[in-house]
């Protein structure tokens, strides 16, 4: 798994995970990765940036860290509140969907490496991204 710092035209950042950098020219080739913001498929790589962990933090640092904490925090609160979580059923569902045998929504889940294989054959767009593990969203800062 590799994970790759994406930029869309408009500016909006994020982050990629892909199986490996074959899987990441495969899916941009076909404009299978598109901004979570804009929702343009117009996106690039960019320089990833990573953080060497000190004894002491200077406040700007401190001051970023804190900023990509809650901009996590609200990543995940927003997906928490406005996507159905259907657990492991995800790529039935988005099968359904895919197909008009289901009501287009927002749906969250999880699946198989075996299922997600199967969505991108069949042209199924998702974006895979870690949630909090029980569900909760942490609050407390």
């Amino acid at each position: 798994m590799i994970a790759y710092d994406l930029q869309c035209e408009k500016g909006h950042t994020f982050e990629g995970w892909f199986e490996d950098e074959k899987a990441y020219r495969l899916q941009k080739r076909k404009e299978m990765i598109s901004c979570p913001v804009c929702e343009t498929v117009a996106v690039s790589r960019i320089p990833s940036t990573f953080a060497v962990k000190s004894q002491t933090i200077s406040g700007d640092v401190a001051d970023q860290q804190k900023a990509l904490a809650e901009m996590g925090k609200r990543v995940a609160e927003y997906v928490d509140k406005n996507f159905d979580d259907v657990g492991t059923d995800f790529s039935k569902e988005a099968l359904k969907i895919h197909y008009g045998a289901a009501e287009p929504r927002n749906i969250r889940g999880v699946s198989t490496k075996k299922e997600e294989q199967t969505l991108k054959e069949e042209g199924v767009q998702f974006f895979k991204f870690p949630m909090p593990v029980s569900g909760k969203i942490k609050t407390d800062a």
